[in-house]
């Protein structure tokens, strides 16, 4: 959708600190989009800092405008995103370890007080952040597609996006928004100040802290075009539905291993993987961590949840309605090492 000097769109995206949010702002403004975006605190300089220098690299610090606001608080979002031309709400809690209950009502809440404040505010069409864990993994050996959805509930982090997006749907219907979703897979590539779980593992790949890598599956997405996917969907009226983008298919968690070992041949990443049958070895591992920091990453629950099903997922819709050529699995690996600096 071209931008011209007097027809330039405005987005309004929540939580544009995050990963994902902070890099949609970067590919709206590249792109001759105004944006105005939420964060909690404008107080934060690791909120809003790096959201910023996207506008100053750019030249266009006047077409960014941040505002402070929680999601879990329902007043004042239809004065917030008033005057916008589109909602992109990717604002939520991503973690496998915070308080489980606060991720499910941070997810929902936030769902139901972002639509209704769209509604409110006139906007018809809504580009929503979900999850392939919204999905799911299984049946194993089939391609999963858009009309599949995860039956697990081993997470608070899988329950909450597969009920905040089954919500999203509802509220989509009674409302009657055009709501077009964008399911990511494991999200890679740098660009980020508080490293999500897709990433935060990289450093201790990079210094040998994993000797044996298990074999969870992981399909896997650079950011780059999970941001150009919330766009695209956006600018492609023909564009409905859910879209998973998880370009990076039938892979596991030891591959990424084995692939950052090849492209640093210096570092300390292993080639070797874990029989599934071993993998008691990196639950235990994981409790005892956990009795030190208070968190856990891997309980059996989750293991059992995460084999039962493959990283083998289609992004055929994606690619075809949103014209997305997609980052290589290596760019993916490298981006993401690099964003720690290492």
């Amino acid at each position: 959708m071209a931008q011209t000097s007097t027809d330039v769109k405005k987005i309004f995206v929540t939580g544009v600190n995050g990963h994902i949010g902070n890099n949609i702002v970067r590919d709206l403004l590249e792109n001759g989009y105004s944006v105005k975006g939420s964060v909690r605190s404008l107080e934060d300089p690791k909120k809003v800092d790096h959201v910023r220098q996207h506008a100053i690299d750019l030249n266009c610090q006047d077409k960014l405008e941040l505002v402070e606001g929680d999601i879990l608080d329902a007043d004042g979002w239809s004065e917030m995103i008033s005057g916008c031309d589109s909602l992109f709400h990717t604002a939520t809690i991503y973690s496998n370890t915070d308080d489980g209950q606060l991720i499910i009502d941070t997810a929902i809440k936030g769902t139901v007080h972002l639509l209704n404040a769209a509604k409110n505010a006139g906007i018809k069409r809504v580009i929503y952040t979900s999850s392939i864990a919204a999905v799911g993994n299984t049946p194993k050996g089939r391609e999963k597609t858009e009309a599949d959805w995860q039956t697990e509930r081993d997470s608070p982090y899988t329950v909450a996006k597969t009920d905040s997006e089954k919500r999203a749907w509802e509220l989509a219907e009674s409302l009657k928004l055009d709501l077009r979703v964008i399911n990511p897979g494991a999200v890679l590539g740098g660009s980020f100040v508080s490293p999500t779980p897709s990433v935060e593992f990289f450093p201790n790949i990079i210094s040998g802290k994993i000797p044996m890598a298990p074999k969870i599956p992981i399909p896997i997405v650079h950011v780059k075009d999970v941001a150009k996917a919330h766009r695209r969907a956006y600018e492609v009226d023909d564009a409905e539905g859910r879209f998973i983008v998880a370009p990076h298919k039938n892979l596991t968690f030891a591959d990424v291993c084995k692939t950052t070992r090849k492209l640093y041949p210096n570092s300390k990443a292993t080639r070797i993987a874990i029989p599934r049958s071993l993998m008691f070895l990196a639950v235990l591992f994981d409790w005892i961590s956990g009795m030190k920091s208070g968190k856990r990453m891997m309980t059996r629950k989750r293991a059992k949840g995460l084999f039962k099903g493959d990283s083998n997922l289609s992004s055929d819709k994606a690619t075809k309605v949103l014209g997305i050529q997609w980052e290589s699995l290596e760019s993916c690996i490298k981006d993401s090492v690099e964003g720690f600096n290492l």
